[in-house]
């Protein structure tokens, strides 16, 4: 077997494991109803007093994570990837969002103790 043959057969059993038209409709289609319920919540529940904004935060948050999952999953191909390779993006990210909670707990302490 020449070496472009088994370039080709790589190549495609590469692809074979990527994105197709459904893949791709159906990770849109989660991606908008993860929206619209982050549009209900921001412009029915909380205006109207049915979630209050301590709670509804949290869900944005956690809402906004699923989203980037899928993007960085799907439409980034890294689902596709390696182990080592989706650990070494992943585990920063992490480290990242714990150091965003810990600063923004922290910050309010700050505010707390000036008033």
């Amino acid at each position: 077997m020449s070496s472009q043959h088994t370039e080709e057969l790589h190549q495609d059993e590469h692809h074979g494991e990527g994105m197709t038209k459904g893949r791709i409709l159906k990770v849109a289609g989660i991606l908008s109803a993860i929206t619209a319920v982050e549009f209900f919540i921001a412009l029915y529940l909380v205006p109207h007093d049915i979630m209050p904004l301590h709670i509804a935060n949290p869900i944005y948050i956690v809402l906004t994570l699923f989203k980037a999952f899928y993007i960085v999953a799907f439409f980034m191909h890294l689902k596709f990837e390696r182990i080592g390779l989706m650990i070494a993006i992943i585990v920063p990210i992490l480290f990242i969002i714990g150091l965003i909670l810990v600063l923004t707990n922290e910050s309010h302490y700050w505010i707390d103790l000036r008033g």
